[in-house]
Order: structure tokens, then C-alpha cells, then sequence
């Protein structure tokens, strides 16, 4: 009698060749995220450290100095306005990043992405590590460490696009809200892990924050030369369908009647001819023309100005308000990340079921804008006292899941969507630049954030607040022609598609 499988490998085989690649580039693509955002978090961990309140630190005996005030403060942080040298650092990547992303989308369609991902991640460790190095080489020149975060932010434009387009052309539009909600959680996950490996540095060499980061991104960066698998095709998968079943009546209501585009250009010429994927990549302007684009990426400029104002500046915001030590404050600001995870989720799913990405955005943005104001009003009262940490936490989650529950809903699903829809006609190409276009806007968002914080934060924490707030509300005003489009699906008006098939 011939013995049954184990269960396990019952468990293995029922899973399709298909199934196995996918889940598997999903993984790799999901630990190359995380270690990009991993070697961006330790700088915001850091500042506590290089300004400190030395008035309640405890001076060794054997130090003398002439200046008890900043005695154990990193030149040049030591002035007055060191909040604006930490604006300048901020803005020297962010400024670069967002320039970058705009030409980062052309060269990753035009360049093997296998390649292009591994020398980013290389390049990137190399500038984090080096910014570290500043601690052990005892440097303590701005230019140095700005210069340091011009590269990083340069060579960092090579992560986004390249793993966007990497899962656009495994996965099809079918569950994808879903789908890339759980694989955005990277951005948090590399927000959180980066946060705790360098709390636990940076009370004692705060270089190490900076070093075991870019150790762990160049590592990622030669485990993607070995193993990253760009298209289906490569390995003989079946590829995804990308468009609509035109057989079932389901129309995209955003790109209905949409022109067509082809070799890069906008063609008004209707046709059912289907190209499977043209060599030729598309060009700036016919991406910039899709329908939605334009929308979506002035949406998340604004999104993500709220966003990373909270990357860069939370645990000194909960450093300067409730007197956390450094590591506390770090620790703490991973909850906004905790609640970025769930956020991105629900958002993939209710836009799956309901077929209304702009529509969840919007929501989540409304929502986003008193609980932000709750938030500080809470923070700045009493957030010292044992009492008042656990109403903190929960506001801090609750912040966290609506304000970057957009923010990945619109860099995830809906930029697949648009880099892969009808009007491509097959061009699988188009997704980079799409990306790159919709991020690279989101990225001039994320540079005025932290410096727009930098400069108001001395008049005190309330007005970076209403700034971000402000931004929250614009954020939604540019969705309200697709939110209005999509009610009028919803209406019967306009024929609509949904993440899930209607049963």
C-alpha cells in the first residue's frame, strides 16, 4: 500500500510553478524596500543625539570645557539654529531624490532592472556608511555630511521604480489593492527596524546608526544580482493580464474613452488591435498624458509632505515635548509606522472591493486632518505624564494608518494601474516611467515637508501642524474630479471596475 504525501509536501505542491515565482519575487522585492527605507530612518533618530539638552546630562569629571550649554552637542549642531542645519541635511537628500525620480523611471525602463536595483542598493550603503564614518573620522564639517545626503538621495531614485515595475509585470490588476497593501508594508517595516537598530546605537556611537543600516542595504544589493527575476517571461511563468475583460463590460471609468498611446505619443485613432509588449519605452510627456496621473501625483505631493515631515521630524517632536531620551523617542515613533502598515492594507482592500481608489485616498485623507490636530493637542499637553502615553499611542496609530494609508494606496495599485492600463496597448515599459513620474512629484512633496518644518518649528509645533493639515485638505481637493467620476460609476452613470469580480 502505497503511503500518502506528508502534508507538507502536499502543501507544496498544490501551489502552481506560477505561484511560487510570484510569492517569491514578491518576498525579494519586499526586503529591498525595506532596507531602502531601513538606510533612511537613522538620520531622524539621530538628531536627539547631535543636539542634546546637555544641562541634564551627566559631564565626566575629567572633560573640561567653556561651555556648559552645548558641551555635549556634535559641531556644527551645537548653535542656536540647529534645527535649520538639520532642515539643510533633510532637504539635500530629499531635494535630490525628488529631482532624480523624474529621470530615475527613464533609465530603469532602459536598463536590465536586476542590475539597475544592485547597484543603487550598493551605491546607497557605501553613502550611508560613510555618513556614519563622520563619528569615528571625528568630522564636523556641514559640507561633508550634506554632501554625503546629496548622493545618498541620488542614488536612492533607483529603488522605487525598478521594484514597482518588477511587480507590475508579475502581478495583474485582479487583486492588486490587496496585494501591493500588504508589499508596501515595507516602507513601514524599513521605518521601524531602521528606527530600533539605530536607538540602539546611538546613546553610545551614534556612527554605528549609519553603518549596520548601509551594511544591511549593500547586502540586499548582492542578494538581488544573484536572484531577481524581472518578467515572467524569463523563467517561462505565465505573464499577468494587465487590462480589463472587455467581454464582461467592465470599463475603467477614469480611462474610459481615453486616446491610445503608442511609440511614446498620444494617438486619438481608435483600435482593437492589442501589441504585446512594444520595445519601444514610452515617453515622459505620453505618460504624463495618461488619464489620472497628473491627479494622483498632485495628490501625493501633498500626502507625502505630511508623510515624511513625520519620518524626518517625529522623534524630535517627541523628544522636545515630552523629554524622551533619544532611543525612547525612536522607539516611540515606530507606532506611527505600526498604524502606516494597517493603513495601507485597508486601503488595498476597500479599493479592491469598492473599485474607488481616489475615492479611499479622499477618505482617508478627510480623516487624516482633525485626528493630526487631536493628536498635537493631546502631545503638547501632558504627554510627559504615565497617563497621558497610552491616549499618545493610540492617536499615534490611528495618525499613522490615515495619513500613509494614501500615501501607499497611490505609489502601489494605483501607479500599477496607470502604468499598465488599455490605453498602453501591452507597452509592459510604461510602468517605470508612470511610477517614477507619480513618486518623483510625491518626492518634491517630502522635500518642502521636513523643510517647511525646519523653518516654522522655532515659532513652535502648532504651526507645523496647521501646515500639515493644510496639506491633508489640498491633497483631497485635487482627487474630487476622479472622486466625483467614480461616484457617478457607483451612480450607474458610468460603467465600473472592480478589484474583485462581481459575484
Amino acid at each position: 500500500m502505497k503511503s500518502p504525501l506528508a502534508p507538507g509536501i502536499r502543501l507544496i505542491t498544490s501551489f502552481s510553478r506560477d505561484s511560487w515565482y510570484r510569492t517569491f519575487i514578491l518576498f525579494l522585492t519586499f526586503l529591498f524596500y525595506t532596507a531602502y527605507h531601513l538606510s533612511r530612518k537613522p538620520i531622524s533618530i539621530v538628531k536627539s543625539e547631535l543636539h542634546r539638552n546637555c544641562s541634564i546630562v551627566i559631564r565626566p569629571a575629567d572633560l573640561n570645557v567653556t561651555n556648559n550649554a552645548t558641551w555635549c552637542d556634535w559641531e556644527p549642531f551645537d548653535q542656536d539654529n540647529y534645527q535649520t542645519l538639520f532642515g539643510i541635511l533633510d532637504n539635500c537628500f530629499l531635494v535630490t531624490y525628488a529631482i532624480g525620480m523624474f529621470f530615475s523611471g527613464i533609465f530603469g525602463e532602459r536598463l536590465p532592472l536586476r542590475y539597475y536595483l544592485s547597484v543603487g542598493m550598493l551605491m546607497s550603503g557605501l553613502f550611508t556608511c560613510l555618513f556614519g564614518l563622520g563619528f569615528y573620522w571625528n568630522i564636523h564639517s556641514l559640507w561633508y555630511y550634506a554632501c554625503i545626503q546629496v548622493m545618498n538621495g541620488l542614488v536612492q531614485t533607483t529603488g522605487w521604480p525598478a521594484v514597482v515595475a518588477c511587480v507590475g509585470n508579475w502581478f495583474g490588476k485582479g487583486k492588486r489593492g490587496f496585494i501591493m497593501g500588504v508589499w508596501n508594508s515595507h516602507t513601514s517595516v524599513g521605518n521601524i527596524l531602521g528606527s530600533l537598530i539605530a536607538g540602539v546605537f546611538v546613546d553610545s556611537a551614534w556612527g554605528m546608526s549609519f553603518i549596520v543600516p548601509g551594511l544591511i542595504i549593500a547586502s540586499t544589493g548582492i542578494l538581488c544580482f544573484f536572484f531577481l527575476v524581472e518578467k515572467p517571461e524569463d523563467v517561462n511563468c505565465t505573464p499577468p493580464q494587465h487590462h480589463s475583460d472587455q467581454d464582461s463590460g467592465e470599463v475603467e471609468p477614469l480611462l474610459q474613452n481615453s486616446p491610445r498611446i503608442s511609440n511614446g505619443a498620444i494617438s486619438s485613432e481608435p483600435s482593437s488591435e492589442v501589441v504585446e509588449d512594444p520595445t519601444e519605452a514610452i515617453s515622459f510627456c505620453g505618460a504624463l498624458s495618461i488619464p489620472g496621473v497628473m491627479e494622483f501625483s498632485l495628490c501625493l505631493l501633498f500626502a507625502k509632505l505630511v508623510s515624511y515631515t513625520f519620518l524626518y521630524w517625529l522623534p524630535l517632536y517627541i523628544s522636545n515635548v515630552a523629554h524622551f531620551d533619544a532611543k525612547e523617542a525612536g522607539d516611540m515613533s515606530t507606532l506611527f509606522d505600526v498604524g502606516g502598515i494597517v493603513g495601507g492594507i485597508m486601503a488595498g482592500l476597500v479599493s479592491d472591493y469598492t473599485g474607488g481608489r481616489a475615492t479611499t485616498c479622499c477618505v482617508m485623507l478627510i480623516g487624516a486632518a482633525p485626528m493630526l490636530f487631536l493628536y498635537n493637542y493631546i502631545g503638547q499637553r501632558s504627554l510627559g505624564t504615565t497617563i497621558a502615553v497610552f491616549p499618545h499611542v493610540a492617536m499615534l496609530l490611528v495618525c499613522g494608518g490615515l495619513v500613509n494609508g494614501p500615501y501607499a494606496l497611490i505609489t502601489t495599485a494605483v501607479s500599477a494601474d496607470l502604468g499598465t492600463h488599455e490605453s498602453l496597448r501591452g507597452n509592459s515599459r510604461a510602468l517605470s516611467t508612470v511610477t517614477a513620474i507619480i513618486d518623483g512629484t510625491g518626492s518634491v512633496g517630502a522635500a518642502l515637508g521636513p523643510l517647511l518644518a525646519g523653518l516654522i518649528s522655532p515659532t513652535g509645533w502648532n504651526n507645523v501642524f496647521y501646515m500639515l493639515i493644510s496639506a491633508d485638505i489640498l491633497a483631497c481637493l485635487f482627487l474630487s474630479r476622479l472622486v466625483y467620476k467614480e461616484a457617478q460609476g457607483w451612480c450607474g452613470r458610468v460603467p465600473r471596475v472592480r478589484g474583485f469580480k462581481e459575484i
